[in-house]
């Protein structure tokens, strides 16, 4: 059998590669977009937060001990 003379990455090599590679598109790909992105406004309208709902008022029934 003829022996190959192939020089292969280590395995923490190519995982360290991969890895850069994957960070770069993602930096590249947000550069490149040309889109801002905002975040999320909250919602302060009229809501007190908790509601205790008829389904929610069955469940505690059903879980007493």
């Amino acid at each position: 059998m003829a022996k190959t003379d192939h020089k292969m990455l280590p395995r923490r090599e190519f995982l360290k590669a991969a890895g850069l590679t994957g960070a770069a598109a993602s930096v590249a790909a947000v550069t490149l977009s040309g889109t801002s992105a905002s975040a999320a406004q909250p919602d302060v309208g009229n809501r007190a937060g908790y509601q205790e709902t008829e389904h929610v008022k069955t469940y505690y029934e059903l879980a007493r001990f």
